[in-house]
């Protein structure tokens, strides 16, 4: 049997693969697209390929399973996957002849790996996200314009901009200058408007996520994208604190003997649910409803004793936990 090794990159792969015995069969740098991968596997006998994970591996992945190869995306964070491999001297060679003997001796953890339709999700949502952060800088840059010649732009809703700036009057000159970003911020409404109404549908005839909004302070964004984060809750072996270590919502530990130190969150999931779940957190300290009494009265007693940045983050802490249980369990939040 040959054990194949693939280090990937965005325009060329490095590629190796080696017999039972790890002498190489092939050693080859090549462009990373379709029918490059094709011209070098399509016609092997089927094999153990091994890839780090990354946001190009899914799709070689399945490209190569097409071919009838056993494909696996590993955790390029296993050190001992690269044996003794010296990170003084890198190169992709090195990393890819490295790899290919890690394949042939099992030596690596599997990475989870992202079903297509939780994929497209993730990008829905990443799109949308997108589009919010693109609109709060057309309009800061609005009300930096303005403020040039001492105008200043009311508070109020993104969607109520331009309604604002029909109340103005505006120098011939700064109309023209803005006409742009106004004709970007009406596009951007239209579109936002539209991806609003997806999540809105979606979060309505998903069960799951009925039962996620059940949870204080989450709404069909917050409760979509922690599904699409997560997946499924047995990835986590339905234990709530491994999910948020993923999420990087748990204190970072020094500790050696005598000495315990708990630091800062880890930060090492990823961020933009982690700045959702810090958002519900603090709906919920301000508008806590009537679900989330206790938890609005838990987290200002927290932070009457550490301060209200860190019981913030404790409170989102907590949420990610009921929210993965709530999911577990298949259960809506209950009060009390």
């Amino acid at each position: 049997m040959e054990y194949g090794a693939i280090d990937l990159h965005a325009r060329r792969s490095q590629i190796r693969i080696i017999d039972h015995q790890g002498q190489v069969v092939l050693e080859r740098r090549i462009d990373t697209s379709r029918s490059a991968f094709a011209g070098v596997f399509e016609d092997r006998p089927s094999m153990r390929i091994v890839i780090e994970s990354g946001t190009g591996s899914e799709w070689v992945a399945q490209l190569l399973e097409g071919f009838g190869h056993c494909v696996i995306v590993v955790d390029p964070n296993f050190a001992p996957m690269y044996g003794d491999r010296r990170r003084a001297v890198k190169t992709d060679r090195r990393d890819a002849a490295a790899l290919a003997e890690a394949c042939r001796h099992g030596i690596y953890r599997p990475a989870h790996r992202i079903a297509r339709p939780t994929r497209v999700r993730r990008q829905q949502l990443r799109v949308r996200a997108q589009l919010i952060r693109v609109r709060t800088q057309a309009i800061n840059l609005l009300r930096a314009t303005l403020r040039q010649d001492g105008i200043r732009l009311g508070l109020g809703h993104p969607e109520s901009v331009e309604h604002r700036l029909a109340r103005l009057t505006l120098p011939a000159d700064t109309t023209q200058v803005l006409a742009p970003i106004r004709t970007l911020l009406r596009a951007l409404g239209e579109q936002l408007a539209a991806a609003d109404r997806w999540v809105a549908a979606t979060a309505k005839r998903e069960p799951v996520a009925q039962r996620l909004m059940t949870v204080p302070g989450v709404g069909p964004v917050i409760a979509l994208s922690f599904a699409a984060t997560l997946e499924t809750p047995t990835r986590f072996g339905g234990d709530a604190a491994r999910a948020s270590a993923y999420l990087g919502l748990v204190p970072s530990e020094h500790s050696s003997g005598e000495r315990h130190h708990k630091g800062r969150i880890t930060k090492a999931g990823p961020p933009a649910m982690r700045t959702l779940l810090v958002q519900a957190a603090w709906s919920v300290w301000r508008r806590p409803g009537p679900a989330g009494i206790a938890l609005h009265a838990w987290v200002h007693r927290l932070a009457d004793r550490r301060g209200p940045r860190i019981a913030i983050v404790a409170l989102a802490r907590r949420l990610s936990r009921i929210l993965f249980a709530v999911w577990r369990d298949d259960c809506a939040f209950v009060v009390g």
